[in-house]
């Protein structure tokens, strides 16, 4: 269960960060998985829950975003989400296409709360 080191690299990142800011509060982290990265998003939550579960990032909510396979028609140029496994375009009827999206597997934001500058 790759997901487990993959969690794993998420907390590093986020404890990197929080060393930067000593006085933060951190409250979400979001990450980005793609279709295509063979990541299961309840084994990483739950992952991501054991590993936090009586530190100090215990009450941290991980916020999964979920990109599906998107490709490129090679003729006309047209974008379009995959829809079981059919990779025609379906505005041209083109068969030739490139994978343009649902490869992703990274952390798009972290929330925090830093406390106010006192003048």
């Amino acid at each position: 269960m790759h997901e487990v080191g993959i969690a794993s690299s998420i907390i590093e990142s986020i404890e990197a960060e929080a060393r930067r800011r000593p006085d933060a509060q951190f409250t979400a982290v979001g990450v980005r998985i793609g279709e295509l990265s063979n990541v299961d998003r309840d084994a990483l939550a739950f992952a991501f829950e054991a590993l936090t579960l009586k530190t100090p990032l215990e009450h941290l909510r991980l916020e999964i975003e979920w990109c599906p396979r998107r490709q490129k028609c090679l003729a006309c140029g047209e974008e379009f989400v995959v829809k079981d496994w059919e990779l025609t375009c379906p505005k041209c009827g083109e068969a030739r296409s490139t994978c343009i999206g649902g490869t992703e597997l990274d952390i798009a934001y972290l929330e925090l709360e830093e406390p106010c500058e006192k003048s």
